[in-house]
């Protein structure tokens, strides 16, 4: 009698080991793959690098113009030596820096001129062109000193003052502001102020030549009663002014 077959047992579920693998001949390479990405989007990609290509151009174009700008600039200020040249340089330069610093140097020149009218229109210039400089710090001192000059002497002294106690101002101007109020404290024998803003430019930089300058200054006023007060008013218009 036949012994009947054993059946098989039926694959488990998830058994892949039957699967027909993947003809190796149909898979596409990577490099298909590229090849069929740049068919399709060569135009879109080369229009993106050409755009690229053109903004880093213009750019460094951009870029060389206004470095080649800035030293024909340079040259032309450097070649202002007179008056007339400085105030050429301002008509065609009006908005550069270079320019405030030509409004400093006229209006230095008006100053020494006894122009104080000029002065005082130059160095304004100057302020506006050169905030935050050390220049422009001095412009303000100029113009502190050239409206005093000009009979402005009240506002003057405080433009003065206010450089003088301007801690964030630099030190350089702050003890040359206080100088000036010094010197014209003695000036006017005014015991008390000079006493004030000699104390003062010790505050602000004892080692500093203003100071040694407004000390000696001081020492040539006898000294201040214990009750005086320093006055509050500023020096009369005629006031004589130092030297800067």
């Amino acid at each position: 009698m036949t012994t009947p077959a054993t059946p098989s047992a039926p694959p488990p579920a998830g058994d892949d080991r039957n699967l027909v693998p993947v003809d190796a001949a149909n898979a596409i390479s990577f490099d298909e793959k590229l090849q069929l990405f740049w068919a399709k989007y060569r135009s879109a990609v080369m229009g993106v690098c050409a755009l690229v290509l053109v903004a880093i151009v213009g750019k460094g174009g951009w870029e060389y113009m206004e470095r080649q700008k800035e030293r024909d600039i340079e040259k032309a200020y450097a070649a202002a030596t007179t008056s007339d040249q400085l105030k050429a340089f301002i008509s065609a330069n009006g908005s550069h820096s270079l320019a405030g610093i030509a409004h400093v140097r006229l209006a230095d020149e008006a100053y020494a001129a006894a122009k104080p009218a000029d002065a005082i229109a130059g160095y304004e210039k100057a302020v506006a062109l050169l905030k935050g400089t050390p220049l422009g710090a001095r412009a303000q001192l100029g113009l502190a000193l050239a409206k005093i000059k000009g009979g402005k002497a009240a506002e003057g002294v405080s433009d003065l003052q206010r450089l003088a106690g301007d801690a964030a101002q630099f030190k350089a101007i702050r003890t040359e502001a206080a100088y000036h109020l010094t010197s014209l404290a003695v000036e006017a024998g005014n015991v008390a102020d000079a006493q004030k803003y000699s104390e003062q430019l010790m505050q602000i930089d004892p080692s500093s030549p203003w100071t040694q300058r407004g000390m000696s200054l001081r020492a040539t006023l006898p000294a201040a009663p214990a009750d005086a007060k320093p006055a509050d008013a500023a020096p009369a218009a005629g006031v004589k002014l130092p030297g800067k």
